[in-house]
């Protein structure tokens, strides 16, 4: 019996297996219940008592050498059958899995970047988490301004003032306060406002400003560059009005209104049956403002504007309901 305990160690020593039907032979040989193991240990009860104990040992040592060695094939065999599938794939063909889009309001901010940029503005960003002085004091707010209150802005602290923007006009005082005329540039972002969440509004969303500040800019230049990107984001046929309106910022100040593409003026429920939809509010810098920020309001004129890109992207996609832009729902996005 030792003679063959010896030549089976030596066997599965010496074995190997490259695929299912070798690993197979191994089981059925060596594991299975009618392979050789089962044979030695039915001549094993023939073995004399005083030498049950060698043999016991040796056989104890052949069925665990022999359960350790399929398991290693096992493994063989897995490894040479993932290779095999690694080198079947071909890498040149198309990826099977769905490719993603762009999400609707990175395509109109992209679209608002490229018409102003071709117009000679920069892109200009700044810190959501903003001071008083430059969201609110340095742009001309009143100290009892409703903006400044707890139920219209998030605030992180007070006293000093520290919270999030409510628009990307504390990026203007910073190009200003930090640099010399001319400016010439938008500033996109996303701003927070403490508002309720509905269809139309969110406490989050995004803006996209712009100035222009250098020596003898008026108001003809404010609506010259206004009049291009509406007609280049809406069509060719857009006509542009301005409504006299107020910011603490700008003096004069106008809301921006655009012909609604949809109707063409007549009167539809996304214009509210008026012919006209607000993109925007404008007007020429304050000169407060230019002053709080160093510069010399009588040598240097300006202007700002300001649009929701939620707002544009609404009315250009005709989206009833501003949530959708957050809620990640791929039936919405997919359509993108």
């Amino acid at each position: 019996m030792k003679e063959k305990i010896d030549e089976y160690l030596q066997e599965i020593d010496s074995l190997k297996a490259n695929t299912k039907d070798e690993l197979e032979q191994f089981r059925l040989r060596f594991i299975s219940k009618k392979g050789v193991m089962t044979d030695l240990f039915q001549a094993f009860k023939e073995v004399p008592n005083e030498q049950k104990k060698e043999y016991g040992s040796q056989l104890n040592v052949l069925k665990e050498k022999a359960q350790e060695k399929f398991q290693e094939l096992i493994d063989e065999v897995n490894s040479v059958k993932a290779q095999d599938e690694a080198q079947s794939i071909d890498v040149t063909l198309p990826s099977p899995s769905n490719t993603g889009s762009i999400h609707p309001l990175t395509k109109t901010k992209n679209r608002v970047i490229q018409i102003f940029e071709r117009q000679g503005f920069s892109v200009a960003e700044g810190p959501e988490v903003e001071d008083d002085f430059h969201n609110f004091t340095a742009l001309n707010f009143p100290e009892n301004h409703p903006a400044r209150e707890m139920q219209d802005t998030y605030f992180i602290t007070k006293n000093p003032d520290t919270l999030l923007r409510t628009h990307t006009s504390n990026v203007q005082i910073r190009l200003m306060e930090h640099g010399k005329p001319p400016f010439r540039s938008i500033m996109p972002g996303r701003v927070y406002r403490n508002e309720a969440i509905s269809a139309r509004a969110h406490c989050f969303f995004n803006q996209v400003e712009g100035l222009y500040v250098d020596k003898k800019v008026s108001f003809k230049d404010l609506k010259q560059t206004l009049y291009h990107f509406s007609k280049e984001m809406f069509g060719k046929d857009t006509q542009v009005r301005f409504r006299p309106s107020y910011f603490p910022f700008t003096e004069p100040s106008a809301e921006i209104d655009i012909s609604c593409f949809i109707c063409k003026g007549d009167g539809c429920k996304i214009c509210k049956h008026t012919g006209w939809v607000e993109i925007g509010g404008s007007g020429m810098v304050d000169p407060n403002v230019l002053e709080a920020c160093g510069i010399d309001s009588g040598e240097y004129s300006g202007f700002a504007f300001g649009m929701g890109i939620e707002r544009i992207t609404m009315l250009k996609y005709q989206i009833d309901d501003i949530r959708l832009f957050s809620e990640n729902d791929m039936r919405f996005l997919s359509q993108f």
